[in-house]
This record gives structure tokens, sequence and C-alpha cells, in this order.
């Protein structure tokens, strides 16, 4: 049996990183990824046959990817900021907000064309800033706990809002606009199925993950799509000396060590000292053979379209470029969203389907050929919210799918001036550009269970005062039952995302735990 310091089991950027970290400080380390291709949920896919077009098909921007990771691994990564934060029309009134980085005038301006409070937003997200400017630096550092996390942030009215409290009570005592509402809660609820007065304060959990990356919560697009970051892990990894075995399908793992798995129908065993698991925990849970316990729930759609060109605006005094140069936000007023929730909480499909759109390729052009570039064409990434994975079963996915992807196309022609499917185009086949994953469809791919885009419900980025922090695992966030058995993916604490995190941590855990 080949004996190495470390197994990391998933290929996905999280465990790059792990292996890169390690192997640079010279370990032995074994990557086993499942599939043909290495990166996960991150990687770029020409989706669309004869068309010369590679999508991010599953992540889609960067924020939580710390500065010091790309240095430290010598990462050839380029992330491209947007100008603009979002475009939010406002249903059929031909009105809409335009959050404009580069023009506060103009931005003043649209938020009192709805009726909007620009003064109060900027008073919000200048809270916020001061949340990610204290808490983002420590997430490469072991765990602080509640009370050290809160006498960083020093605020107690900040800490309150944002930490303890439902964050409904904090956006509806900010703002009095339904449509700037919905526009500010969007960010507890990408890849989350919660009310705004959740009581678990699992929509706060998802907020303040989504504005304190970078130490600005400015999500960036990856030039060269998602597959350019996993690829250069990748060859990080391999450079610094780690073994990278695509196609390997891990079928067990012991707690002393051992893993199994799968090459060419063949199976091998390969023993580690540590084993660092980049899957979900109830993934992990099957292959040691235990109760996994509750399975965890994903809930969005994805839908990529390729489009002949941007579609026109029902406010036609409004360059599209500049309302798709952010995140579009179609059917996300606050009433909305709260009315979407509980009709998915009562096992009905919403509707109107709430749902954003991101262009890559306004940022980016080097991800279409330079004829497709020039003709005017464009991707556009639909991410559905509110769509709960106990919406759709085996039997039902694919009316399923079929049913969420309608929902979808019609929600985003509600608020467009012309339908978009007349500017769909089409592949080699002469078939529509539109591909749709529903939470199933996730699962099947990439083995996230329930579709969950974090493996599970998201951690606080800190731990509770009582905590068990003896260990190096534990310190990190990243231990498991097991010793020898540690967690790095995104079901880490301080994982989810396009962050690098859970390898970061992992690998930093177990080098701490030599000394």
């Amino acid at each position: 049996m080949t004996q190495q310091d470390v197994v990391i089991v998933g290929g996905g950027h999280n465990g790059l990183v792990a292996a890169a970290y390690l192997a640079q400080a010279g370990r032995s380390v074994t990557v086993l990824e499942r599939l043909a291709q290495f990166g996960g949920a991150a990687v770029s896919a020409q989706a669309f046959e004869g068309v010369e077009a590679r999508l991010s098909r599953y992540s889609y921007l960067v924020s939580l990817l710390p500065a010091r990771i790309i240095r430290e691994l010598r990462l050839d990564i380029r992330l491209e900021r947007r100008r603009y934060s979002s475009y939010t029309p406002d249903g059929r009134s031909g009105r809409g907000l335009l959050v404009d980085s580069l023009d506060a005038d103009g931005t003043a301006a649209s938020f009192a064309s709805i009726g909007g409070d620009v003064a109060a937003w900027h008073e919000f997200y200048g809270g916020t800033a001061r949340l990610a400017q204290t808490i983002f630096p420590t997430v490469c550092h072991p765990l602080l706990t509640r009370s050290e996390a809160k006498r960083l942030v020093a605020d107690d009215r900040l800490w309150s809002a944002f930490v303890e409290r439902p964050v409904g009570e904090i956006i509806e005592s900010t703002f009095d606009n339904d449509l700037v509402r919905g526009v500010v809660l969007t960010d507890a609820l990408i890849g989350t199925f919660a009310s705004a007065h959740d009581a678990t304060l699992a929509a706060n959990r998802c907020f303040l993950y989504h504005v304190i990356g970078g130490g600005t919560g400015d999500w960036d697009v990856p030039v060269g799509g998602m597959g350019a970051v996993t690829s250069e892990l990748a060859d990080a990894a391999r450079k610094a000396g780690a073994v990278l075995i695509a196609g390997a399908e891990v079928t067990s793992v012991t707690p002393d060590g051992e893993v199994r798995y799968l090459v060419n129908d063949r199976e091998a065993v390969m023993g580690a000292g540590t084993v660092l698991a980049n899957v979900a925990p109830h993934v992990l849970s099957r292959l040691l053979g235990e109760a996994g316990g509750g399975r965890p729930e994903g809930s969005q759609l994805k839908v990529n379209l390729l489009v002949k060109r941007l579609p026109r605006l029902l406010d036609e005094t409004l360059d599209p470029t500049s309302a798709f140069g952010g995140t579009f936000h179609v059917n996300e007023s606050y009433s909305q969203l709260e009315s979407a929730f509980q009709t998915a909480s009562g096992g009905r499909m919403p509707s109107p389907l709430p749902a954003e759109i991101y262009c890559h390729s306004l940022s980016d052009p080097s991800i279409l050929s330079p004829e497709l570039a020039a003709s005017g064409a464009h991707t556009l990434t639909v991410f559905g919210l509110h769509t709960p994975d106990r919406l759709l079963s085996a039997a039902n996915n694919d009316a399923m799918r079929e049913r969420l992807t309608r929902a979808a196309l019609d929600s985003i022609d509600s608020v467009l001036g012309e339908p978009i499917e007349d500017l769909l185009m089409t592949d080699a086949a002469g078939r529509p550009c539109i591909e749709a994953k529903t939470t199933l469809d996730l699962e099947a791919a990439l083995r996230m269970p329930g579709g969950n885009i974090f493996h599970g419900p998201l951690d606080w980025p800190f731990v509770e005062d009582d905590a068990a922090l003896a260990t190096p695992a534990e310190r990190w966030g990243v231990s498991t039952a097991h010793d020898r058995i540690l967690l790095c993916g995104a079901g880490a604490r301080r994982g989810g995302a396009v962050s690098g995190l859970g390898g970061h941590n992992a690998a930093m855990a177990v080098l701490e735990s030599a000394l």
C-alpha cells in the first residue's frame, strides 16, 4: 500500500490550495479527483456544441479569495473589478435603480427616481465596510471566539444588527423603499433558503460572507473564467510536487487514514498520515460508513445562456451595458423575496421567480472567440433564488428543470423590453444555447448533497466562547470526530464560495500539528 503524508479526497479548488501549500512545505501529497477535470464547481466549459464560449459553468464570481493565497502560491490570476454594482428594474414601470461606483451623482439621481434614500444606502454599507475591514483579515488565522470578534468590531450596535438580530430588522429600519430593501436582502439569500427574519440567523451568516470579501465586499470577475483560477491552482500544486490523479473515485475512508478508490474500474488503496476531505461533511460520513445526519438542502437554479446581443430594457434611456455590467436583479424586491420564500416553503414554485443575472463577457470578452465577441454576443448567467431542493425528486427532476427554466425566462421577460428567447444563439445542432442546472443536477455532477453550494449550513467566521480549541484542527476550524481526518472544503468553518479558505486553513492545521 502506497503511503503519503497527506491524501486529499476531492480535487476542487480548496483541495488544490491545500495540496500546493503542503507540497511547498515538503509534504508528500496526493489529490484524488473523481472527475476527469480538476476544479470541482470552479471550472470553465464549452457548454454549447460548436460555439466557442468558455462559460464559468457553476461558480462565476470571486470575492473571498484572499490576496495572500494568490501571493503565497504565486498564482497568475487576474480579477476584474466591475464598475457597476447592480441594476434593479421596477417591474413594468420602466424605472430602475442603477448603482454605479464611479458616478455618485448618477447613483443619487437613480435612487431619487424610485423614491429611495441614497444617504441611508451609504450609511448602511459604511457599516458593512467596517465589518469587512475587521473580520476579513482574520479568516487566514486561527479562529477568534465570539467575544474576541465582537471586541475587534468595537461597535455594539453594528454587531447586534448583523450578528445577533435577524438581518431583516436592520434592513427594514434603515430603508423604506421595497426595491432598495430587496437589493440589500439578496446577499443574504444566495444559496440560502431563509426568510429575512429567520430566527436561526442563517440569512445573517450568508449576508456576512457576501459583504466581507477582500475587506471591501466587492465581487470580481476572474479573467479567463473560473477555469483559469483552478488551472493556476493545479499547476501550483504540481510544481510544488503534489501528485494529482484524475478519474479516481474514492469509495471509502477509515479513521486510521486508509483511502480506497477506483481508477479505470480497478481498486487501489493508499495510506495517509492525514486525510483532507474536500467533500461535503455529509459525503465524508458516507465514505466513513457513518450516519451522516440530515442531508443538506440547496436552494438555487443555475441557467447559462448565450445571446446574440444584450436585450433592450424597458428604460430605453439606459444603455444595456450599464444595466448588465453588474448584478441585474429580476423580481427581487423585498416583498417579492419574502413572498417567494413563503410560496416555496409551502411546496410550490414561486411566481414570479426571483433571479439575478451576471454578464461575464462584458468584463472579460476573452471567454469568447474573437469572432463571437466581435459579433456582439454575450454570456448570461442566471441564478434563481428560493427554488429549494425539497421541490424536486429523482422522478420529477427533468420536468421540474423545464418548469423552472420556463419560470426563469418568464421572470426575466417581465422586466425586459423584449423576450430573451428571441436573442438566444443556437449551437451546431440548431438547439438554443441554454443550459439549466437544478439542485439535483448539481448533486449528480458535483456530489453536493441537496445541491447545497456551501456543502451545508454556513457557520460564523468565529466560534462560541466555550468551543473546544485544544487542537490545531479545532483552532483552524477544520476538525472532524477523527484526529487524522480534517475538512478542507466548503464544509469547513469559514468555507463556502471560491475562497480557498478551507484548503488554506486545513493545510495550516496539518503544518501546526507537526510543530
